[in-house]
């Protein structure tokens, strides 16, 4: 089972006729900063002169990790179950800004260690309860990653369907930082120390034991790649994927490659939605032309990780939520400049002398 995706970098013919409408906004030139340059990037994402924000999505994917049971999170795995409930009350972080800013939630559990059949807000997808304990094994199989693949693309392309312009995503899964600093030491390069942080809250021992666990663990991935060299980390971006990932990190994956191919407006979050889309983009390069970075977190790593990419993150809160929180609250940013093209007068119809 393999799925592909057809992604392809937005057509640059339009973006001089894009320069020109900005230029010619009744404003100095440039004068609106870095709102011109997500102007530029929504319209070529849209191929418009007159682009939208309308129809906003927020897909949340929750599920368990096995590497939780090694003690690398402050917060118990019952928490996912538990937060996941939350959501469908209304009463989370994600919530509060999905109303906020206008945005549909889609509550999707592929991994949660706990039957939420009951709760008919969250659409079940779920793979496994919880993925297994990559300390000792491989998180997943081919088969599920895959599958999770699949979930998140099928999310992504019913929200399309939905008259979807807009898609951010995020993350509910107790332990999500730790696949997340293997992915940045992996496929960024980077030693993995300086990729381990506090996650919900760890002090400095709890850093250092999660640092020991983290560091075991990749060892053994190593040794049992190098029995198989078409597994290597440095030949195929899916081993790592398979072995440490989430299954929510890897359906949000999923839905980033379909919402590229789509042509959406992809805004990505915090931490770990960058791993998701450091691992995205080595898979599919264009894809990055869709995505929005939308803040750069506390979690040690985030702002190394953000340079892995060349993206430069729009708000700088101290966020580590998770959730999609930092996304929807960016969000204001990105309509900013779409309504900067749709709503500005120019120099020649306000009667302006254009100086330069």
């Amino acid at each position: 089972m393999s799925y592909k995706f057809c992604i392809s970098a937005p057509d640059n013919a339009i973006r001089e006729a894009i320069r020109q409408k900005t230029d010619n906004l009744n404003k100095p030139k440039g004068s609106l900063g870095r709102l011109e340059e997500l102007a530029m990037q929504v319209c070529l994402i849209q191929q418009t002169l007159t682009p939208t924000t309308e129809g906003r999505h927020h897909l949340l994917f929750g599920a368990d990790h096995g590497i939780e049971r090694e003690g690398v999170s402050v917060s118990p795995r019952e928490v996912t179950w538990q937060q996941m409930i939350n959501f469908t009350h209304g009463g989370g972080g994600v919530n509060m800004f999905c109303r906020q800013h206008g945005f549909c939630l889609h509550i999707v559990d592929v991994g949660v260690d706990y039957d939420l059949s009951e709760h008919h807000d969250i659409i079940n997808r779920k793979i496994a309860r919880g993925t297994r304990n990559f300390l000792h094994e491989a998180a997943m199989t081919e088969t599920e990653f895959w599958q999770a693949i699949q979930t998140g693309a099928d999310m992504a392309e019913q929200c399309a369907a939905q008259g979807c312009h807009v898609l951010s995503i995020g993350e509910m899964g107790i332990g999500n930082t730790s696949p997340s600093s293997i992915w940045m030491h992996l496929l960024g390069n980077v030693p993995l120390a300086e990729c381990i942080g506090a996650g919900a809250g760890l002090d400095n021992a709890g850093q250092q034991h999660k640092l020991q666990v983290l560091s075991e663990a990749v060892e053994r991935f190593k040794k049992a790649t190098s029995l198989t060299p078409h597994l290597s980390p440095l030949t195929s971006p899916h081993s790592p994927l398979i072995y440490f990932g989430g299954y929510e990190m890897v359906a949000a994956i999923g839905a980033m490659l379909k919402a590229a191919e789509l042509h959406l407006i992809i805004l990505i979050d915090g931490f770990i939605m960058t791993a998701c889309a450091l691992a995205a983009c080595k898979h599919y390069p264009a894809a990055q032309h869709y995505m929005i970075f939308t803040h750069c977190g506390d979690e040690s790593g985030h702002r190394r990780m953000l340079q892995l990419l060349g993206a430069r993150p729009l708000l700088s809160l101290g966020l580590r939520l998770g959730e999609g929180t930092g996304a929807l609250c960016a969000f204001p940013l990105v309509d900013s400049a779409v309504r900067m093209m749709n709503e500005m007068n120019n120099f020649d119809n306000a009667h302006i002398t254009r100086y330069f």
